[in-house]
């Protein structure tokens, strides 16, 4: 079972005074190749939102190429918190998260990772006020590090091979997820084989072809990445059906992604036993307490968790790593690598990968925070405000 987020009691009302946005622009330190999109940037949609006590939160919506992933963009993201969203937060009390996230989930359809980030910001206010760390206030970390995998999306084998070594060397990954599905199966196999016989023993390989094989392609697929050693399959196809026709014809992992976008498609999935394990992302989830929810269907299910990423900059990566920290159990680890593609830092304090695994802070709420002239520098444009009266009258 998963744990129940934590209710702090605090007998004042803290009132939501705004809610801003803002576009940030990072370039990465490579193209990341992916079967639907290739990927030259990344582009933040931060969210803050500020208390009548003075605290604040801030929050993260990211997506994978802009919409080439799914039917959410940063832009659609911001539009839809600036016009739609502020309304019904600003004078409310912030310290009744669950139930702000009801209304905003009463009011509104789908728009799951503009409601998670606004999510992460409201437990980011929370554990500022209470002195705890967001884990915490989902019920309590079982972990305080996370292991995380380093995706290799070049698509050039000898470079692929040439970054993985890199990054052995560096103890930073010894887990690598391999982007495939623009090529042939046979080339695909082959680029997988070729990495996995020069890695060896030294490092895990597991391959995501995001959707892009037919049912028939993924027989071929699979039987050929058993003989190649990988030792798991990220949505190979795109339908339940054809996932729960794969999962255990072969003697490798196959594994839920695109599929899973909340509660009900993780019921889904078990129900036809779809997966032998779920990528939770918590925006594909629609926030950080719904990723939660999915986490007790699987384990439910016996289905094994995997901690997947939107390529999240680094606040939204620590809101994902505290929700992972609370799950009972992970056994295939987390892939929070999306701040270490981005070449510019916009925190105080960098992360901490170190040892093949990400630390998650212990200090109140995210335990981050954003570098102000860094983020004013990088980002697209002036933020909008939702101002509440109380802000007004202090202006």
């Amino acid at each position: 079972m998963q744990h129940t987020a934590y209710q702090p009691q605090i007998s004042c009302p803290v009132r939501i005074e705004r809610v801003e946005t803002m576009l940030v622009d990072l370039p990465t330190i490579r193209p990341h190749k992916l079967s639907m999109a290739v990927m030259n940037g990344q582009t933040l949609m931060l969210v803050r939102i500020r208390c009548s006590d003075g605290t604040e939160g801030i929050g993260e919506g990211t997506t994978i190429g802009g919409l080439a992933y799914g039917a959410e963009s940063p832009e659609g993201m911001k539009l839809a918190i600036d016009t739609y969203f502020a309304p019904q937060l600003v004078g409310a009390d912030a310290n009744r998260v669950p139930a702000l996230m009801d209304r905003l989930h009463t009011a509104f359809r789908d728009n799951r990772f503009a409601k998670c980030a606004v999510e992460t910001a409201l437990y980011d206010a929370l554990g500022h006020r209470t002195g705890l760390p967001v884990s915490e206030l989902l019920g309590g970390r079982l972990r305080e590090r996370l292991p995380v995998a380093w995706t290799l999306a070049s698509g050039d084998t000898g470079k692929d091979i040439e970054e993985a070594q890199r990054m052995l060397a560096l103890r930073r990954h010894n887990i690598f997820k391999l982007k495939i599905g623009r090529r042939t199966v046979r080339e695909d196999v082959a680029h997988v084989a070729a990495i996995k016989a020069a890695l060896g023993d030294t490092a895990s390989v597991r391959v995501d072809v995001n959707m892009a094989w037919s049912e028939l392609d993924a027989h071929h697929g699979l039987a050929g990445l058993v003989d190649a050693g990988c030792e798991l399959v990220e949505q190979p196809v795109a339908s339940i059906d054809a996932l729960a026709r794969l999962t255990g014809k072969y003697p490798i992992a196959v594994m839920a992604d695109e599929s899973l976008v909340g509660p009900e498609s993780a019921f889904a999935i078990a129900r036809v036993a779809g997966a032998n394990v779920f990528a939770i992302k918590t925006e594909q989830s629609g926030g950080l307490q719904a990723a939660q929810h999915v986490a007790a269907i699987g384990d439910a299910a016996r289905i094994d968790l995997y901690g997947g990423t939107m390529l999240e900059g680094a606040v939204g990566s620590i809101a994902s790593a505290h929700v992972f920290a609370t799950f009972r159990e992970l056994r295939w680890g987390t892939e929070l690598f999306g701040p270490l593609l981005l070449t510019e830092e916009i925190l105080t304090q960098p992360l901490d990968y170190s040892d093949f695994q990400l630390t998650v802070p212990a200090s109140p709420g995210l335990g981050i925070a954003l570098d102000e002239d860094r983020v004013r520098h990088f980002r697209r444009d002036r933020p909008r405000t939702s101002v509440g009266p109380a802000a007004l009258s202090h202006a």
